[in-house]
This record gives structure tokens, sequence and C-alpha cells, in this order.
């Protein structure tokens, strides 16, 4: 079978195309166990890294890169070329560039998520589909401070509004019978490598990542933010478990938010410091340098989720933060 990767030119995308040819078979439209022998990742762009990753030899699955846009209808329809396919959907703009580029918002994450459900709705069979969404789906002032399936979606972001949305056609989408969707609510993502990018939640990483690499670090946000962080060894695995997921136990609202750690920026930097000194680092300086904007935005965020429902069919438990620490320093720091 086939397996796309949209947005697979990220840090998320490229670390379960890894996986995923480690593990060598996945679900597929029949129900049955299927060998998986294509890989490929649709993005608009690709890191050394990626294309490094997809050039290597010895490997008993394919890996393609292919360059496009997600709002262009036709390149879509063109990488979903086979009924025995599976697709993981994560292409997207991020918080902070969906605040400042409303239409190219729009166009990227849900023009683009639409070409991608009509097209799946073309192919024979039910071909699943794993949408990665976000607790930014949620907010507002009557929104809890742990959230969980039941919590009324009101996003208070452009980002978050467009996540409800394909979470909701993907709802349709399977009740229909067009397709089989399960989407993933996703907390904020830690240890991303590389520099930092245009999410708000970026500074979550940085907070380890920088120190961690011996370099100072600048905190957007107040130092007792509380914020639901999950680290990527488990969103991939909870990626998986969400595809694998058998139709018989999933309702019919299909989408999951994920459990997460609930931390304060402290707690998270008191751990970080911890690790550094097994592992023989001096970690960098953490300098407060509020940024109202992004503090704006990260504040209609909810800072704790309940995951129970995505742990009952099957989503993995989160690693402790300290394990996820040292599974960063090991993969992208320590050689």
């Amino acid at each position: 079978m086939k397996v796309v990767i949209t947005g697979g030119g990220g840090f998320l995308g490229s670390q379960l195309a890894k996986r995923l040819r480690e593990r060598g078979t996945l679900t597929g439209p029949s129900g049955s166990e299927e060998e998986i022998d294509s890989i490929v990742l649709f993005d608009a762009q690709f890191a050394p890294s990626v294309e490094a990753m997809a050039s290597e030899e010895g490997q008993a699955i394919d890996l393609t890169l292919l360059t496009a846009d997600m709002g262009d209808r036709d390149a879509v329809f063109a990488a979903i070329d086979r009924d025995d396919i599976a697709v993981f959907h994560l292409a997207s703009m991020v918080s902070g560039e969906c605040e400042q580029r409303f239409d190219d918002a729009l166009r990227a994450n849900l023009d683009g998520g639409r070409h991608l459900l009509e097209a799946l709705r073309q192919r024979e069979g039910l071909p699943r589909v794993v949408f990665a969404s976000s607790v930014a789906t949620y907010g507002g002032a009557d929104m809890p401070d742990r959230v969980s399936d039941l919590t009324k979606r009101t996003p208070q972001t452009t980002y978050g509004m467009t996540k409800a949305i394909i979470e909701l056609m993907i709802n349709d989408y399977s009740r229909k019978g067009f397709l089989e969707g399960r989407s993933a609510r996703l907390p904020t993502i830690i240890i991303r490598p590389g520099k930092p990018n245009a999410a708000a939640s970026s500074w979550a990483s940085g907070m380890f990542r920088e120190p961690l690499n011996s370099e100072p670090c600048y905190l957007p946000v107040h130092r007792d933010q509380c914020h639901p962080v999950l680290g990527y060894r488990d969103v991939v695995e909870s990626f998986i478990a969400l595809h694998e997921a058998a139709p018989s136990i999933l309702e019919s609202d299909r989408a999951y938010v994920l459990p997460s750690h609930r931390i304060t920026v402290a707690e998270g930097l008191t751990v970080m410091e911890q690790v550094a000194t097994e592992f023989g680092i001096t970690p960098g300086i953490v300098f407060d340098d509020p940024n109202p904007v992004i503090q704006a935005i990260v504040d209609t965020w909810p800072t704790a989720t309940d995951g129970s429902r995505a742990l009952k069919i099957g989503v993995p438990q989160p690693k402790p933060l300290s394990e996820i620490v040292r599974d960063y320093l090991r993969d992208f720091v320590v050689t």
C-alpha cells in the first residue's frame, strides 16, 4: 500500500515517515494488514535532513518527496492515485502565520483539506486518513482549564477555526461512507529541533532546545504560564494508533484530544536543567522577553487535556517529561 504524509517536510511528518519505514505495515482500506511499498512526503519545501532521509540506500520502502501546494487541487489529486492508500494529513499553516495571513490560511488549511478529502472520496474502498488537528479548536471565556472531547469548540484564532472545520468535514465524510477519518487534537508538541518557527507555541520547544544547545533562550510568555505538552515520539505513535483503530470502536465524533502533560514554564525549565546535568551540559541562559501578541494567543488556549477517550481506543500514555528531554538529546544533540 501507499502512504501519503502531507506536511511531510516538517518535523512530525519526517519523524512519522521514519517510524512507518521501521514498522513496514499498516491496516489498508481492505481492513487487513498490508505492507507499505511507498511513502510520499507532500510539502511546499523540504529541509536537507529530509532530503537526506529520502536518498538513504538499502531501505525496503521507497520514500518520495513531492514538492507541491495543498491549495493546488490537481497536485493533491495526483498524489492520491491509488485505492490501496492511507493518508496522514499534517499540512497546515501555523497559528502565528494564520493570524497575519487570513486568505492564505483559508487556502492552505481549508481548501487544501477539502481537496484531500475529495481526492480520497474518489477512491474505491474506504481509505483511512488521520488529521492533525489542535487544542486551538477550543477557546473563549467559558473554556475550562482542562478540555475533553465533550468541551464545546469555540476557537479564538483563525488557525483553530480552520482545524475545527476540517474536523467536522472528516466526521461527515466518514458518516457518509466516503472514507475512514480520524482527527487527533494535538497539544503543543515538544521538543522540535532546528530553528524556531512562526507558531505561537514555538517557545514551548525553544525553552528546552536553546538552553540544551548552550544557547540563550528568550521567553515570550510568563514563567507561570500553564501549557499542555506532548513528546514528538508519543504523537507519532498516537497517529499510528488512531490509524489502526478498528472502525467498530470509533464513535460518530472522530476527533480525539490527545493526553498530555500540564506544565508551567518554570516546571519545564527545572526538568530541563536536571536532565542537562545528567548529560554534562551547561545550559544556556533563559531571559524573560514578554511578547503581548504571543501571550494573547496562548491565553486563548486550554492549559490541560483530558485524553481518556483517546486512551480507550489505544492511544498510548505520554512518556514522563524527563524522558521526552532525554529522547531529544539522544536523537538530535548527543552523537
